[in-house]
């Protein structure tokens, strides 16, 4: 594996990755298809012991016990032949195999490539807070590369084997340039940590990403509400908004909750949920252009806050 300009690991043909699944359980046939995308990137594939399990009755929403799915996990993660881990879907259940995992155990363990999104932002906080790793956000292998859209296969392999990739978004709600740390995730991820021994740490001096699916504005408007409450947008540097799909019109409220705020924010950006979906690194050094609607690799040289705000634009 090669370092990427402080993101994760990238990745090379021939590199053995680990699928697992801290979540939902992965349907067979989609697991298999997700796994072919890998390995026609050039990629040894391996499954994790419990990706298929699930939770008796009433919890057949886990891919089997806490204590199963953080053991794939950390099995995957202490691997010195494996390259990365992939996780298979989101779901619900990230969160409850923090508590399960060995942390001193996995930060002795040398760094490699963590992928996920949705539920997996639960592990995202983590593993930035307890191992100070970055990691990769982006489309998942029985959730969306089942699916076998050229699109986001194409962008993934893009990000995933070392290029820097610049994503760009299609609306800005306030003008200005940013440059920082990247950070976030799913929204209701987030939220759901504050209070908790894993709460996300304050987003300050850093670019703040956030996406979510299937909310309603009031229920983003609560959350939103909560985060600039508990304090993780002081200090923040620039927003950039992911996918909503399925939340409705969002516009009052971002207006109304972010746009205050008054630092850059990027709009429209396909990472989250859908199709198209590109992958972020979350942890590296980034640089928002708002007026340009560009998010692209950081120089370097550590966070730097908004700069030359314009007006509320289209």
């Amino acid at each position: 594996m090669g370092d990427l300009g402080g993101g994760p690991p990238s990745l090379r043909a021939g590199d053995r990755v680990a699928v697992v699944a801290p979540s939902y359980p992965a349907e067979p046939e989609r697991l298999e298809r997700g796994c072919a995308v890998l390995r026609s990137f050039g990629l040894e594939v391996m499954v994790g012991k419990h990706a298929l399990d699930r939770a008796p009755s009433g919890l057949a929403y886990l891919a089997g016990s806490d204590d199963e799915r953080a053991a794939d996990l950390q099995a995957a993660w202490c691997d010195p032949a494996i390259s990365a881990v992939f996780c298979a879907r989101g779901g619900y259940g990230a969160a409850r195999v923090l508590d399960h995992l060995d942390w001193e155990t996995m930060a002795r363990a040398a760094p490699k490539l963590f992928h996920g999104s949705s539920d997996i932002t639960a592990l995202h906080v983590a593993f930035a807070q307890r191992l100070g790793v970055p990691t990769s956000f982006g489309p998942m292998v029985v959730s969306t590369l089942a699916d076998g859209e050229p699109e986001t296969i194409a962008y993934l392999r893009e990000a995933l084997f070392g290029t820097d990739v610049t994503v760009r978004g299609t609306g800005t709600l306030r003008g200005g340039r940013a440059r920082g740390t990247l950070t976030g995730g799913n929204l209701a991820l987030l939220t759901s940590l504050l209070g908790t021994p894993h709460a996300p740490e304050p987003a300050t001096g850093r670019i703040a990403f956030i996406e979510d699916v299937n909310e309603a504005p009031y229920r983003v408007d609560r959350m939103l509400t909560q985060l600039l409450q508990a304090g993780w947008f002081e200090g923040v540097a620039g927003i950039v908004l992911g996918t909503w799909i399925g939340c409705g019109d969002l516009e009052a409220v971002f207006a109304d909750r972010l746009v205050p705020i008054g630092v850059p924010i990027l709009a429209g950006v396909p990472v989250g949920h859908g199709p198209g979906q590109r992958t972020i690194r979350l942890g590296a050094d980034v640089e928002l252009d708002a007026d340009a609607r560009v998010l692209g690799p950081g120089t370097g040289g550590g966070a730097e806050g908004p700069s030359h705000p314009g007006e509320e634009t289209p």
